[in-house]
């Protein structure tokens, strides 16, 4: 009986232990469960999935856009792919692959979770193990260009490319596969491939700049998929303990350590300006707006408390906003710093820009017209969101104004002037320098009629992916020429470049805002100063948007003001776009083409005519899209007139041969160089008929320049006389002024004043 009774507490002890036991595996087993059913959860979440699934063949853009996907797939599936042994710079054959391939893993890996279709996931599986195999014995890439080379690509750059495209491939079939599947992908590929671009690179990822902030995204992604802590921090805030030193000479420019901070946060700190400019410029903004905008949505998933989309006054959907704006009618990004001409937001990274924007940014509806433009959406939560709004009929055009958008952290280094008026836009460019992708053209400017050129900027020297020309990268006639000042609508000063073309000393500065001024539509105004790019001179320019009523088209005014402490020679470019109709300056056209200069830019100029001013105004007249426009200049007596083509010293044909105007004074000391520049006729090659074919205006004239005042008279061709005024040290706008100018007497309030005078 006594054996019964410890048989029995035997038994109940052993039923409790199992009971105990059974409780905690299904503790373990719910833990499991609960991590797995974590994903997907970066760009796509659990219920976004089952919200796109019951809305599938209500919502056209989607639909559209998730059939373009599918078909795109299926044809990578029915091919096969190619993980090749890396060699090649950008536009080579594997380059193009492994960038290929990261966009092909991505689109699957969101068809998988949409459609559930497991060949999907099976694509982005047997292409993940590829990689797995190659990626442990992989060296550095053979092509020593770059500063910081990666592996599958020859910059680390391109390998955080494909790390933060996988990363959301891997999040979507994250469940597909086992955990020994999972384990081996991420010992054998993720971590060594994050460590790589991290802690074996921290020249690359410790650094505030577009570079950075791929890399910076691209440790944080793979993070969040794998719940790897430590990494995030390493994404979120930099490496620690790394000593480098503050100035990195290489291809891409200085190495910016003002704070001693790195990481994702210190990326959006020091570039981003409140109003959401990116220092670098709207080119490099849109390139690096798809990392930062996809780990906040991310992050905003999961790691909410973070609130990275409200960091710093919700700088990144300002940012999706400023850049917008920062398009001209087409949509193409204006050419400020390295840029390459037709990039627009009909890119891929603005159309996750848009959708992120509208889904956590406050549905604003102006962004659905944009969308709607761009005819796709992204195939995940924001996409849907932007779909449904369209579909409800939500859409508003968004509308482009004049506006200002500072540069610096704080907004206090300089900006950008963009003036509209009727179909001109007019681009004032007066920032800090940019980073290593700056150039050196303060207080330079460009102007669009429609969305086309009138006045340009040359952009960068480079065909990017164009394996022919460098291997796709920056030419050197990047250095040579595009980024040196004489290739810009700005003042030169005895032939060098601001800040002597060197980015140490031009990266410690930035232009001053002076005005801007919008308020009257007929009277548009963006002034600012320089300081510093020539010791000892200053430069104060203005440019002035009037419409006037009489004329179909607004023009421009033009003011640059110059003060030095001793005499210079001075060059104030022009780079019009088209064919020269007219000149009112008798000119002396070189039979065999003389080039302008040695150094600085100047080398790749022709010398094809030159002029020696009398004086009197100068024009010039040119036609382009079956338009006609004219510049018109105050010119002094013996001023240089010189009609140039870019081209010179350029043996492999890597610029555009395009022409110019520069007018040069010579032994100078204080001046002002004033222009204006028209829109006025159409030209009709089925009817051959020119209308308007001739500048509207008659003459302009300095009335008076101090250094309180300048004021230039404008008469047009029914002799009716306009002044503008603008006082040059009071921008105070209730101030009261009083000048009597040839026995007129203008008065106004404000910084500045357009008058009709008698």
């Amino acid at each position: 009986m006594k054996f019964q009774r410890r048989s029995s507490f035997t038994l109940i002890v052993i039923v409790l232990l199992l009971i105990s036991c059974k409780k905690e595996q299904t503790i373990v087993s719910d833990k499991a469960q609960s991590e797995i059913a974590s994903h997907p959860s970066l760009i796509l979440t659990k219920s976004g999935v089952n919200d796109i699934k019951s809305a599938l063949g209500s919502i056209p853009i989607f639909d559209n856009t998730l059939a373009a996907a599918q078909e795109t797939i299926d044809r990578a599936i029915s091919y096969g792919f190619d993980v090749p042994i890396p060699k090649d710079y950008s536009g080579g054959y594997t380059h193009e692959t492994h960038k290929k391939n990261y966009v092909l893993m991505q689109k699957a890996g969101v068809l998988y979770q949409i459609l559930g279709d497991e060949k999907y996931a099976k694509f982005v599986k047997d292409m993940l193990f590829e990689y797995a195999k190659m990626y442990p014995n992989l060296p550095v890439h053979p092509k020593p260009r770059s500063y910081a080379r990666g592996k599958l690509f020859w910059q680390c750059l391109n390998d955080s490319n494909w790390l933060v495209y996988t990363s959301q491939a891997y999040d979507c079939i994250y469940e597909y596969l086992t955990k020994e599947e999972r384990d081996i992908l991420e010992k054998d590929l993720f971590k060594p491939y994050a460590n790589f671009i991290s802690k074996q690179n921290p020249q690359f990822f410790n650094r505030v700049h577009n570079h950075s902030t791929w890399g910076n995204v691209a440790v944080g992604m793979i993070a969040l998929v794998m719940e790897d802590d430590d990494l995030l921090e390493t994404a979120l805030y930099g490496l620690k303990d790394i000593n480098l030193d503050k100035t990195l000479k290489d291809n891409d420019g200085g190495y910016i350590n003002k704070d001693g901070k790195f990481g994702f946060f210190a990326n959006l700190d020091e570039p981003f300006s409140p109003d959401g400019y990116y220092t670098e410029g709207p080119y490099y903004q849109r390139y690096a707006m798809y990392p930062f905008l996809i780990f906040a949505q991310a992050l905003q998933n999961k790691k909410p408390a973070l609130k990275v989309l409200n960091y710093k006054d919700g700088v990144l959907l300002k940012g999706v906003n400023a850049l917008l704006n920062l398009t001209d009618a087409d949509g193409d990004f204006f050419l400020l710093n390295d840029a390459q001409k037709g990039m627009s937001y009909f890119n891929s990274s603005l159309v996750s820009a848009v959708d992120i924007a509208y889904h956590f940014g406050g549905n604003n509806p102006e962004l659905l017209s944009i969308a709607e433009k761009q005819a796709e959406v992204t195939l995940d939560d924001a996409g849907l969101a932007v779909a449904l709004g369209i579909k409800e009929g939500k859409s508003k055009p968004f509308k482009k104004q004049s506006i200002e958008l500072s540069d610096g952290a704080n907004g206090d280094e300089g900006a950008v002037g963009i003036l509209r008026s009727g179909d001109l836009e007019l681009v004032h460019k007066y920032t800090a320098h940019g980073l290593s992708h700056g150039h050196y053209d303060k207080l330079s400017f460009a102007l669009f009629e429609d969305g086309k050129e009138v006045i340009q900027d040359y952009g960068m020297a480079r065909y990017v992916n164009v394996e022919q020309k460098g291997g796709g990268n920056y030419l050197k006639e990047n250095k040579t020429w595009a980024k040196q000042s004489i290739a810009h609508n700005t003042l030169i000063q005895n032939e060098e470049s601001h800040f002597q073309g060197k980015y140490d000393i031009g990266s410690r500065y930035h232009s001053n805002k002076y005005i801007f001024g919008t308020e009257n539509e007929n009277i548009q105004v963006s002034s600012a100063k320089e300081e510093n790019a020539y010791p000892g001179t200053q430069l104060h320019r203005t440019m002035v948007l009037i419409k006037d009523a009489e004329y179909k088209n607004p023009y421009v005014l033009d003011i640059m003001r110059v003060e030095s402490e001793k005499e210079n020679n001075y060059d104030m470019p022009i780079y019009y776009l088209g064919q020269i109709i007219q000149t009112n300056f008798k000119y002396a056209k070189n039979d065999v083409s003389q080039i302008l200069g040695n150094s600085n830019g100047y080398q790749h100029l022709y010398e094809e005519a030159s002029a020696v001013a009398t004086g009197e105004n100068i024009k010039l007249s040119w036609l382009i899209r079956n338009k006609f426009y004219t510049y018109s200049a105050i010119t002094s007596n013996n001023d240089e007139v010189l009609l140039t083509r870019i081209g010179a010293n350029d043996p492999s044909f890597n610029l555009r041969n395009e022409p110019g105007l520069l007018l040069r004074k010579n032994n100078t000391k204080n001046t002002v160089f004033v222009s204006t520049i028209e829109s006025h006729g159409t030209y009709n090659p089925v009817s051959e008929l020119a209308v308007n074919a001739y500048s509207n205006i008659k003459r302009i004239e300095l009335l008076l320049d101090s250094k309180a005042y300048t004021a230039v008279e404008i008469v047009t061709n029914n002799d009716k006389r306009k002044a503008f005024v603008i006082a040059n040290q009071n921008n105070d706008k209730e101030t009261t002024h009083k000048l009597e100018i040839n026995n007129t007497e203008i008065s106004w309030q404000g910084p500045y004043v357009l008058k009709e005078i008698n």
